[in-house]
């Protein structure tokens, strides 16, 4: 991102006075607080406009989708820190936030941008899509990068998350253009990488959220707000029933020293 030329800070997503709280046009207190669910308003804030019907809906479902997923890395990570600052639930939330990237999370962002650049390929050359993703996918692949979105460590057949998403799409009559780029790429893949990766959660939600018009710069953003609710619930748990500590035991446990020894010294807990 470049750093930009501005020397007054200008935005326009919020101000306000004494009296009056505006944001993105609407008065807080009169116009969205108890009128818009905490969905529009998220779309509202990104983009500065209230979302569809369709929009709202397709949003809200991607959002339930990637709350929650049990006890990934982030969930972990987050736990264990409420463990060592109980007082702290924000540090605590944040350490789950720090660990979304390529494998958890901003997945979405980099599936949407693939999605992407197959329909410019498409639309510049005026290729058929499973053309225009065959030609993407190779490009990745001589590059040595994964395929964003395709493949899951449990769901060998597609998420099920997907096939939801999808139907709720259906449901509500998106375009479905970006649907099918998905799909396209799924079918060229087993082809170009030997193997038969299947859509998974992470190229579903930039699938259903491009078709109504999200905008691709806040892909990430909606994984890490709906992981947010989950680390809470996960928080609040850990508040009444800690396994923080017993996670950080178990990997203590099961851990290999492979390191060097001083002359004569023995360790009873070094695993051969």
């Amino acid at each position: 991102m470049k750093i930009g030329k501005a020397t007054v800070a200008e935005s326009a997503i919020c101000a306000s006075d004494d009296e009056t709280i505006v944001v993105r046009g609407a008065d807080l207190c009169q116009d969205l607080i108890g009128k818009v669910s905490f969905t529009d308003y998220f779309w509202l804030l990104v983009t500065g406009q209230r979302p569809s019907a369709m929009a709202s809906r397709i949003l809200d479902a991607t959002l339930v989708a990637i709350a929650e997923h049990g006890l990934v890395p982030s969930v972990q990570a987050s736990r264990m820190t409420l463990a060592a600052a109980p007082e702290a639930i924000q540090g605590a939330v944040a350490a789950g936030i720090l660990g979304c990237g390529s494998v958890i999370l901003g997945a979405s962002e980099t599936a949407g941008r693939l999605f992407l650049r197959v329909d410019g390929l498409a639309r510049d050359k005026a290729l058929p899509l499973e053309a225009a993703a065959a030609e993407v996918v190779r490009e990745l692949r001589s590059a040595k990068q994964a395929i964003p979105g395709y493949g899951h460590p449990l769901h060998k057949a597609r998420d099920p998350r997907v096939a939801r998403l999808f139907e709720v799409a259906a449901q509500v009559g998106t375009p479905g253009h970006f649907i099918a780029i998905a799909d396209a790429v799924e079918k060229v893949l087993p082809a170009i990488t030997g193997r038969d990766l299947r859509l998974n959660v992470s190229a579903a939600i930039p699938a259903v959220l491009l078709d109504v018009g999200f905008p691709a710069e806040a892909l990430k953003g909606v994984p890490i707000l709906a992981r947010c609710a989950g680390l809470i619930g996960h928080l609040t748990e850990e508040l009444a029933r800690p396994i923080g500590f017993a996670l950080s035991y178990q990997a203590t446990r099961e851990q290999i020293y492979t390191g060097a020894l001083p002359p004569g010294v023995t360790l009873k807990t070094t695993q051969e």
